[in-house]
C-alpha cells in the first residue's frame, strides 16, 4: 500500500513537471519562505518577479490545497480573505522536490 506521502510527492512532481513558466515552482517557494499566506499576498510577491494575473495565482493556489493536500485553508469570517498554510508535516519534502536539480529556481521575496 502506497502511503500519503508517497502520494503527494508523486503529485507534486508531476505538478512541476508541467511548470513552463516557472509559476508554480515560485509559489511553492514562497510558501516555505512565509508559510502562510493570503491569495493577495502571493499576488503581490510573484507580480515582482512575473507577469502573472490574481486568478491565476487564486487558481494555481486552489489546485495546491485540493489536490496536493499540502496546504491548510482558513478563514476568520465570511469578511476576511482565506489564509492558506502550509502543513509542517510536508515541509521537509517540499524542499526536497522543489530543490531538486530539475531547474531549482530560487524565488526570493
Amino acid at each position: 500500500m502506497v502511503s500519503i506521502r508517497a502520494k503527494i510527492k508523486s503529485r507534486l512532481e508531476k505538478f512541476l513537471e508541467v511548470d513552463s513558466s516557472g509559476y508554480r515552482r515560485a509559489i511553492l517557494c514562497i510558501f516555505i519562505k512565509v508559510k502562510k499566506a493570503t491569495i493577495d499576498e502571493l499576488h503581490e510577491m510573484l507580480t515582482s518577479k512575473y507577469n502573472v494575473s490574481r486568478n491565476t495565482v487564486a487558481s494555481m493556489v486552489g489546485y495546491i490545497h485540493s489536490k496536493l493536500g499540502i496546504l491548510r485553508a482558513h478563514k476568520e469570517s465570511y469578511k476576511t480573505p482565506m489564509v492558506y498554510l502550509l502543513r509542517e508535516e510536508y515541509v521537509d519534502l517540499l524542499m526536497k522536490i522543489v530543490t531538486s536539480p530539475k531547474e531549482s529556481a530560487e524565488f526570493t521575496a
